[in-house]
């Protein structure tokens, strides 16, 4: 417990980085939007676990391995800063790139119309294991918030709150997306939205080098 309160502001980086992430659009957030958009509610909640299983995949590797390498080699937390942080100002200049760009419900992927609730899962699982956003996301989230030598609560508090968050976010645009409403609203808040992202993935991009060296 002791360790946790030590390490209480790192953690909470943690999650504020990985909650901004799990908002943010990419593979997995538009693949929700647009199968509850064109399929309904069911369709979305089914592709939405089987994206939550692929960042349970990635959350469970990722400290595992970090937890593991970390207690021997310290100077590779550095390195995973260095490409976090890189990897977040890139996320910052593509949604400065957005705001340039318009955004209408056509920019939404087609789901399948005939596949089944099945494939939907296993076609979700698949969007987040190969996506790269949920790979460097998860070891940015956790480069940023475990310290070196990190006991095993800590590394279980980070992923568990992270997962807990992801599952909220998820759960939620596959919810408020299935309804006609919703893809409006998506449409008209893409701009702003995309300009709130830009700064907070390059605060915490800047937050992340600053921090390797």
């Amino acid at each position: 417990m002791s360790d946790i309160m030590q390490h209480l502001p790192q953690i909470g980086a943690a999650y504020m980085l990985y909650l901004v992430a799990v908002i943010s659009p990419g593979p997995a957030n538009i693949a929700i939007i647009s199968t509850a958009i064109q399929r309904g509610r069911k369709s979305a909640f089914v592709i939405m676990l089987g994206i939550f299983c692929g960042s349970c995949t990635w959350a469970l590797a990722a400290a595992m391995g970090l937890s593991a390498l970390l207690m021997q080699y310290g100077q590779i937390l550095e390195v995973l800063k260095i490409v976090g942080g890189l990897y977040m100002l890139y996320l910052a200049y593509k949604a400065s790139r957005s705001l340039f760009a318009g955004a209408s419900s056509a920019d939404l992927p087609q789901a399948a119309p005939q596949a089944s609730l099945r494939q939907l899962f296993l076609k979700g699982y698949a969007i987040h294991l190969t996506n790269p956003k949920a790979i460097f996301g998860w070891v940015a989230t956790i480069s940023l918030g475990l310290p070196e030598g990190s006991s095993p609560a800590t590394v279980a508090l980070i992923v568990g709150g992270c997962l807990a968050t992801g599952f909220t976010i998820f759960s939620a645009y596959a919810l408020l997306f299935s309804t006609a409403r919703a893809a409006r609203l998506y449409t008209s808040a893409k701009r702003p939205m995309d300009a709130a992202m830009a700064l907070i993935f390059g605060a915490a991009g800047f937050k992340m080098l600053a921090s390797a060296t």
